[in-house]
Formats: structure tokens, C-alpha cells, sequence
């Protein structure tokens, strides 16, 4: 059957109808949509919706993740022939799932943006759709959360990154990927306590409560623990998880902005991401690719299988609760 639909499958970024299956397009061919998902602005019957924020206008250090989406969405055209790997089931087939397309915003007009960003996800999640975020600096993450945090009150979050981001910063009119949590946490849109940091390997006096599993610990623990640790600390609770694709070692992903030796290597993030399946996930991220300071490409196939097993996390669940 996957032969056959390999010689009829041409843009199904367009030309989808139902939302759900497995594609077997030409992976060098066709629209670049996340997983060869469907381009829509209609969310009717959609389970979640991905959507691409480029907006980098807050880094410290080197830009480009505007071109993030883009290039994850790229990357993701290598895996929706097969089921997600080690996860057990297809969500492509389960769940209806669409390519939102990016949000619109002036880029000249940067105090604006976390308003209007912060409106994008809330109408997708009055929709009823679940979000995925393709960043992007990790600035938009603040907006995001609060979106989130506006329907299904203070957060639990999981944040995968080299920094901590609490750096203190109480000017709320300052968009600045290396303060978001801090403000997060001020403005009480997530539970510090009841949150975890994994693989943070930069120094920062201002941990405000967050528990903290830094990469070193990562190195010195199974997969299994970690995430066993990072379950029992958020609970039941609602959890937003965010990955900075730098928590990741530059030796796997060097396209972006602020890269510190010593992280995770690729199999220990997707071995955590899989044994964190259960948690209630109600939404998530990939930030901080920027794809030139990359010209493998493998910066951005590595923040695809992020999304990827980010989708599959919030899929798991609900998919129980349908069966």
C-alpha cells in the first residue's frame, strides 16, 4: 500500500483531506508543512496544531532562529513515512493534526509582539486544538505560557536547556530570551516547585525554586531516572514542556545561538522525552534553532525529532482516554 500511495501522494501540504496517515511523498519534493501535515487556518476537528513563530529580535548573542521553522519543518519531511519511533503507536493516523503556518506579525513593530503572539495560541486553544510551537527565540516562550497558563491556570513546565533563564529582570516591557522564566515565574504563570530544568551546565545565583537536574547529573544517570525524577517532581499537574535546542551538546547541534559544551547527546534527550510519556501535557516547543551556524542541517533534524516526540507526548494521554 505505501508503494502505491508514493505514486499518487504530491502535496499533501494542500491537498489532505482528512488530516490523518502515514505520507510517503518524495521527502526532497513537495511543501515543506511539519510532517507533511496540511496547511489550514481551519480547526475544525483538529487535535493539535502546529505553528511556527520566527522571531529572534531577542537573543544576546548570534541570530537566525528566524529561519527555524522553516528549517524544522524541512527536516520533519525525513520521518512521516513510519510511525514515531519506540512510542508504540501512529499519532499521525490517531489524531488530526495541521500545519497552522507561522503568525503574522510586523517585525518593526517588536513591542507588539508578545500580545499578539500570546492572542495566536490562546485562539488556537479556544479552538480546541493543543499547540505546538516551532521557534524562535526562547523569548516567545513567555507569551506562550501565558496563553497556556490563561485556560489551564499556573503551569507546571519542563524546560530542557543549557541556561536557566531566571536571570533577574522585573522591566516586563523587556523582551529577552535569557529572562523569560524569571518573569514567568514573577507573574505566577508557572509553579517553580513543581517545575524542572534539565540539563543546565551555566552558572546563575537566581535558581528562584525551579529544581534543577543539570547536565552533569544527566551524564551520571540512566535516562529512565531522570525522567522518573522529573515525573514525581510535576505530578499530575498541567506541564508545559519548552526544549532549547541547545541543551543539546553543539557536537549535535551547533546551529544556535548561545552553544555550551558539555550537554546532552541526542539519544539521552530522546530516551528522557519517551519515558516522560503520562505527564499531562498540554502543550510545548523547540527554540532556539538557528540554521546558519549549521550548514549540516542537523541542528534542525534534531529539533524535528523534538517536536516529534513532544507531539507524541501529547498524544499519549489523550490518546488513552479515547481507547
Amino acid at each position: 500500500m505505501a508503494l502505491e500511495d508514493a505514486k499518487t501522494q504530491v502535496d499533501l501540504a494542500f491537498s489532505a483531506g482528512h488530516g490523518r496517515g502515514l505520507a510517503y511523498e518524495n521527502v526532497f519534493g513537495g511543501a515543506a508543512s511539519f510532517m507533511r501535515r496540511r496547511y489550514t487556518k481551519d480547526l475544525a476537528g483538529v487535535d493539535l496544531a502546529v505553528t511556527g513563530v520566527p522571531f529572534d529580535q531577542a537573543v544576546t548573542n548570534r541570530p537566525g532562529t528566524r529561519f527555524g521553522p522553516r528549517a524544522i519543518r524541512e527536516a520533519s519531511a525525513l520521518q512521516p513515512g513510519d510511525p514515531p519511533y519506540g512510542w508504540g503507536f501512529d499519532p499521525l493516523s490517531e489524531f488530526v493534526i495541521a500545519d497552522y503556518g507561522d503568525l503574522a506579525f510586523d517585525y518593526a513593530k517588536t513591542a507588539e509582539f508578545p500580545a499578539r503572539l500570546r492572542a495566536h495560541v490562546a485562539g488556537i486553544l479556544g479552538a480546541g486544538a493543543g499547540v505546538l510551537v516551532l521557534g524562535g527565540d526562547h523569548s516567545i516562550t513567555l507569551p506562550i505560557l501565558q496563553a497556556h497558563a490563561d485556560r489551564y491556570g499556573p503551569l507546571s513546565l519542563i524546560q530542557f536547556d543549557a541556561h536557566t533563564d531566571t536571570w533577574p529582570d522585573d522591566d516586563m516591557d523587556r523582551i529577552d530570551h535569557g529572562t523569560f522564566l524569571y518573569k514567568a515565574a514573577k507573574l505566577g504563570v508557572v509553579v517553580p516547585g513543581r517545575s524542572v530544568q534539565i540539563g543546565i551546565r551555566t552558572t546563575n545565583e537566581h535558581p528562584l525554586g525551579f529544581n534543577v537536574i543539570d547536565a552533569r547529573m544527566v551524564h551520571e544517570s540512566a535516562p529512565g531516572e531522570v525522567a522518573a525524577r522529573v515525573k514525581a517532581i510535576v505530578g499530575d499537574r498541567p506541564v508545559y514542556l519548552t526544549f532549547d535546542i541547545d541543551a543539546l551538546d553543539p557536537a549535535f547541534a551547533p546551529g544556535t545561538g548561545t552553544p555550551v559544551w558539555g550537554g546532552l547527546a541526542s539519544w539521552q534527550a530522546a530516551a528522557i522525552l519517551r519515558d516522560l510519556a503520562g505527564i499531562d501535557l498540554v502543550g510545548g516547543d523547540i527554540v532556539e534553532v538557528s540554521p546558519p551556524f549549521d550548514t549540516t542541517g542537523a541542528t534542525a533534524i534534531a529539533g524535528a525529532h523534538v517536536a516529534t516526540e513532544i507531539l507524541c507526548l501529547w498524544c499519549w494521554n489523550r490518546r488513552l482516554r479515547k481507547g
